[in-house]
């Protein structure tokens, strides 16, 4: 791809993953840049520092198989030069074939590497207005209301919004791991421990468990916005979500046990939601 433009200036608005890729690629192209990102002057719901490309959600990217989609994706975007998947592949933690992250090396690498490209300017501060020049927009779902009001402005969207799920994240030492076992889906071996910490449901755990995610105090997404507006994005589904649709979509869905056999039983668990580490430490 040539990039031509008049002035070779460009003017990238967020420092999430899209617009730090597009900041990277284009100076690489000569052009000079000028990265703007709000935080910390004005922080987001989810963000917790400063940092460029900052993961807010799940640390993982997907599979690094090539007969998957977001394998093959990945390695055309290493053959491309890919800031992110660079800095993806120098902090990634053990996740059996997929690609995770340590979220706090991450974010710390892409920013070391933007701040020392002589052709990036990084500028934290709010923008609220579309810029009148050659501009990339790429805020996401965290965009700030006044921000926002000029992208509906520009485009004549109705609505810009999205809900969907919030990644937890607990302490290892709070594991039991006299019930928990590492097995990692598919590849487990008895020579190779599996990547991942798993804990097991049987039919009557399974069972007691959405019958208190359904009842449990949740929050509500409908409070302040307009009729119409609580829509999930259905490719990331929070959890009570899914269990309210069937008894049975949980065991289906995102703690399905394919693949998976307890070590300590000899048997398939009913289901069992399955943890991946989350930093290089492991904890």
């Amino acid at each position: 791809m040539v990039l031509i433009m008049p002035n070779k200036k460009l003017i990238v608005v967020g420092g999430g993953l899209a617009g730090s890729e597009a900041a990277w690629q284009a100076a690489k192209m000569g052009v000079d840049v000028i990265l703007y990102e709000m935080r910390p002057i004005r922080m987001t719901e989810a963000h917790t520092s400063s940092r460029l490309a900052e993961l807010v959600c799940s640390n993982s990217l997907g599979s690094n198989l090539l007969n998957r989609a977001s394998g093959l994706l990945k390695q055309e975007l290493r053959n491309l030069g890919s800031l992110l998947i660079d800095c993806a592949d120098n902090t990634s933690v053990p996740a059996g074939r997929a690609l995770a992250v340590d979220r706090n090396a991450f974010a710390d690498l892409v920013t070391e590497n933007l701040e020392k490209q002589d052709n990036i300017t990084i500028v934290h501060e709010e923008i609220v207005e579309i810029p009148k020049t050659t501009t990339i927009i790429s805020t996401g779902p965290l965009t700030s209301k006044r921000f926002s009001k000029s992208i509906l402005e520009l485009t004549g969207e109705r609505y810009l919004y999205f809900y969907d799920a919030i990644s937890p994240i607990v302490e290892a030492e709070s594991i039991n791991m006299a019930i928990a076992f590492k097995y990692s889906r598919y590849e487990h071996t008895n020579t190779v421990e599996g990547d991942y910490i798993n804990c097991p449901l049987n039919e009557d755990q399974y069972r007691r468990f959405v019958i208190e995610l359904r009842s449990s105090e949740r929050y509500d997404i409908t409070s302040g916005v307009k009729a119409g507006q609580g829509v999930y994005f259905e490719g990331c589904l929070p959890i009570e979500v899914i269990a309210e649709r069937d008894d049975r979509a949980l065991s289906f869905g995102p703690i399905r046990p394919a693949g998976i056999i307890n070590p300590k039983t000899g048997n398939k668990p009913h289901a069992v939601v399955q943890l991946r580490r989350d930093n290089l430490a492991g904890s």
